[in-house]
């Protein structure tokens, strides 16, 4: 016939000139800070060394555990589990991580788990609850809520990575106080700060720590900050007075400068292997793809990618595909794999965000139909050459595969594999 092809008894009319172009794997230049090593070591001597003169014997600290994929995060735990048990203190975990893993204890534990947090491996007991205490209301009225376990120790200590956000721009972003109000929040403190939008986010998520730093329990945190490799080079404990203000607003503008980018103005299309929730809160990183499809957010105005492919979602996802409808195109096995439970409860706590973020995307029945069908729909006649990226995912950007006539433009330092 010419004009269709067949795939899993399914006729898709692609022009018979169309075709998937060759792509060039390509290492992208970068000169990162030197890596810690030892992160666990690292994060037991911030520990010691900024809350040695506070922090007394048989004092009870809960830390927060997250659900992203930050590198070294058992590590991480595992030392400032340690440094506190130098201190004489009794650490345990909880996780904090909003309404993630089905919005139970036992999901979140689970994903815990499935990063490799286990009492064994932190020393120290996890304890999970979805029961939270009423802390107050910020000025437009949003309630803040607290981990009723972490609310019964003496302190609470956030231990997350800080880094750009993926629904809002503010002076705080992702990091410790926003791991503060919507992490020990759980699923009604992540539900209220985002069904206020993301206009007024940054602003109740710093009032929101206000009224936490105000009960007196934040001890402080424990930041990491990653490089585009993923590498942790920097590591850091803020006192409870630094959470939220100047010195978390400075390691955010830190953060920002190491985030890896696509170094491309135009795409037609992009192939995203696996998107999930250790890759970004919305499983495709906004702040990379150029996308945020958010109602008082703009998009990046580099790149601008005419269609996203998405491949597979995390297998530590637990098949929660918020972030699905920022693809266009997508597969019938993504699709099948999806836990609409899980993705629906991300969806509602993640209120307007994620009402445009969770629709579907056509599925193909084959990887290549997918990309055929956004090279055949990304606006360039089927005899034009079109300008493809294919990444593994946007967390890790330091490789990755282009049509030969993006070749031209990639920036000086880039080195071609194959």
């Amino acid at each position: 016939m010419g004009f269709e092809t067949i795939h899993a008894g399914v006729h898709l009319p692609f022009p018979a000139e169309l075709s998937i172009p060759p792509l060039v794997t390509v290492e992208l230049p970068g000169s990162e800070p030197p890596p810690i090593t030892d992160i666990a070591g690292a994060a037991r001597d911030a520990v010691i060394a900024r809350f040695g003169s506070v922090v007394k014997p048989g004092r009870t600290v809960a830390l927060g555990a997250g659900s992203r994929g930050l590198t070294g995060r058992v590590d991480m735990l595992a030392g400032a589990v340690a440094g506190f048990r130098a201190l004489g203190a009794e650490p345990f975990v909880v996780p904090a991580m909003g309404s993630h893993g089905g919005a139970t204890s036992e999901g979140q534990v689970e994903v815990l788990h499935s990063y490799g947090i286990t009492s064994s491996a932190i020393g120290c007991d996890i304890r999970a609850t979805m029961e939270v205490e009423f802390v107050g209301r910020t000025s437009c009225g949003m309630p803040v809520y607290h981990d009723k376990e972490a609310a019964a120790a003496d302190w609470f200590v956030p231990v997350n990575r800080i880094k750009p956000h993926t629904c809002f721009e503010g002076p705080i972003e992702s990091g410790l106080a926003k791991m503060a109000v919507v992490g020990f929040g759980k699923q009604a403190g992540a539900q209220a700060l985002h069904s206020y939008g993301s206009a007024r986010m940054g602003v109740n998520l710093i009032e929101g720590f206000a009224l936490l730093r105000a009960t007196g329990r934040v001890l402080g945190g424990v930041s990491t900050i990653e490089a585009a490799s993923g590498s942790v080079v920097r590591i850091e404990a803020l006192t409870a007075e630094e959470i939220g203000g100047d010195h978390e607003m400075g390691l955010l503008q830190y953060a920002e400068g190491l985030l890896p980018q696509l170094p491309f103005d135009e795409i037609d299309v992009l192939v995203v292997e696996k998107i999930g929730k250790d890759i970004s809160g919305v499983g495709i990183d906004p702040n990379v793809s150029g996308r945020f499809w958010v109602n008082g957010v703009a998009d990046r105005e580099r790149p601008r990618v005419t269609n996203i492919v998405v491949l597979g979602i995390t297998d530590v996802s637990h098949g929660n595909a918020l972030g699905i409808g920022l693809a266009d195109f997508t597969t019938v096995a993504v699709v099948e794999s999806i836990d609409w439970r899980n993705t629906w409860i991300n969806c509602f706590t993640a209120g307007p965000a994620g009402v445009r973020r969770a629709k579907m995307p056509m599925a193909l029945p084959t990887e290549r139909d997918a990309i055929m069908a956004a090279i055949a729909m990304c606006g360039r006649g089927a005899t034009e050459s079109v300008r493809m990226v294919r990444i593994e995912s946007t967390l890790h950007l330091t490789s990755m595969q282009v049509s030969e006539n993006l070749l031209a433009e990639l920036p000086v330092g880039a080195r071609i594999v194959r």
